[in-house]
């Protein structure tokens, strides 16, 4: 069964999002996400100083099984990426929630952080 952190929020295109300073988010994929991709093998992270919107395409992950694409939760600028990913992307796989984080977005409005979905909403929506 797949770990749904409740401190954290989601989104229902399987990112988490944590919240690491005043308008400072962390975004990785959900354990479900890494559960249903398998093997990670290739990450491509987006740029440092990249200004993105909700629910932008930004990076990309490659599995032995299929390819995804990886959207931004909120409006801002990507200020860092897990570049411990470009050599170890199987990162994703043995700690989606703590290693395998990907990137950080200064938001641009840090309250849209409370309309994401809670633990308990997105794990629903993985039963629809």
């Amino acid at each position: 069964m797949s770990k749904t952190p409740t401190e954290l929020k989601y989104v229902a295109t399987h990112e988490w999002v944590r919240l690491i300073g005043d308008n400072l988010i962390e975004v990785g994929l959900t354990d479900y996400a890494q559960e249903s991709l398998g093997d990670v093998v290739y990450v491509e992270l987006p740029e440092v100083g990249s200004v993105v919107s909700a629910a932008q395409e930004c990076c990309a992950v490659e599995s032995v099984k299929a390819a995804s694409d990886i959207y931004t939760p909120l409006n801002g600028e990507i200020t860092e990426v897990n570049s411990a990913l470009d050599e170890n992307p199987e990162l994703i796989n043995q700690g989606p929630y703590d290693k395998g984080w990907m990137f950080r977005i200064r938001c641009a409005d840090v309250s849209d952080f409370n309309h994401l979905l809670s633990s308990e909403s997105y794990t629903a929506t993985l039963s629809d």
